[in-house]
């Protein structure tokens, strides 16, 4: 499991098993069952959503399982939600980051899943890289051993240069739903691939010649940004966000920051700041905020948060 929190158990009530039932003959004859004639895809959290929004387009109407602003870790599900998951033509999520949809998803049995840890590679917290499409599970595993990812950060989406195989995989199953829509997905997936890899550009640039190269986080939500971009990520608690540090974790990172110089320690937009907060005055340091982009408020969107994450670590690491 990624968390040490319990699953909680995901409650189907009876009124939901006709909806289920009928989730597979929802489709019109175009392959989509919008009334307005638009593939119905309903992502797992906000990354996701904007994958499948930017690549789908007009085609497209696109749905989130996790509100705005809502920590997307302990994300649950109401019946309704669960029902709306056996109804969409489509469903993106991550398996292994939200128990609750892992259920929904082995519950229900959506007519088309993609599973972006299909697509992508993943690391461990110790930076081990896993490449999830080579895993074999056999067909009578229990869905919770069939979704656990062990130690495995989730986090993917914080390196831009592996959001691209996203972007296709969505073109590819939107395609399988749209056919009429196949150039308009390949163009918005080619289109949302350049940008993944202009930003990809800029980090590369912008982290190459720095002061420092540590930086320390409220949350180890940053593994797969430092491994791209030759950084070292000290969390002051693991994966999950809500784990209180140990007295001894706390030495550590308290060593770590005098011994590397560290000026910043950086607290999240979706989780309290207040042990980052405590430590950073003890320690006499500052603090800011790096974003994990898992869910958006107000005008903002993954880039401009990728953009300003960019900003916040260069004056933190004193970066020319």
């Amino acid at each position: 499991m990624l968390f040490a929190r319990p699953r909680r158990p995901l409650l189907l009530a009876p009124a939901l098993a006709l909806p289920v039932l009928l989730a597979g003959c929802g489709a019109t004859a175009s392959g989509t069952s919008g009334d307005d004639g638009t593939v119905q895809v309903l992502a797992s959290f906000y990354p996701l959503q904007m994958v499948a929004q930017e690549v789908g387009g007009d085609r497209v109407q696109v749905e989130s399982l996790t509100p705005p602003g809502a920590e997307p870790h302990d994300v649950e599900l109401s019946p309704a939600q669960v029902a709306h998951v056996a109804d969409a033509d489509l469903v993106v999520y991550l398996s292994g980051f939200q128990a609750a949809v892992d259920d929904a998803v082995a519950q229900t049995e959506p007519s088309d899943v993609l599973d972006a840890a299909d697509v992508t590679t993943l690391i461990s917290g110790e930076g081990d890289e896993h490449d999830h499409a080579d895993d074999e599970h056999a067909e009578d595993e229990h869905a919770e051993e069939e979704h656990d990812h062990g130690s495995l950060d989730p986090h993917f989406w914080l390196d831009p240069s592996r959001m691209p195989a996203v972007a296709d995989a969505v073109a590819e199953h939107l395609t399988a739903l749209d056919p009429d829509g196949a150039d308009e997905f390949a163009a918005n997936a080619a289109a949302l691939s350049e940008r993944f890899t202009a930003l990809d550009e800029a980090y590369r640039t912008g982290l190459a010649e720095c002061g420092i190269r540590t930086f320390v986080t409220s949350h180890t939500a940053f593994g797969y940004l430092a491994d791209r971009y030759d950084l070292e990520e000290v969390g002051i608690s693991g994966i999950d966000p809500e784990a209180e540090p140990s007295p001894a974790r706390l030495a550590e990172v308290s060593d770590v920051v005098r011994d590397e110089g560290v000026t910043t320690i950086f607290f999240e937009t979706l989780v309290s700041p207040k042990v980052a907060e405590t430590l950073a005055a003890d320690l006499g340091v500052g603090t800011a905020v790096l974003d994990p982009i898992e869910g958006v408020t107000d005008d903002a969107d993954y880039f401009s948060i990728a953009e300003a994450n960019l900003d916040a670590l260069r004056v933190a690491l004193s970066c020319s």
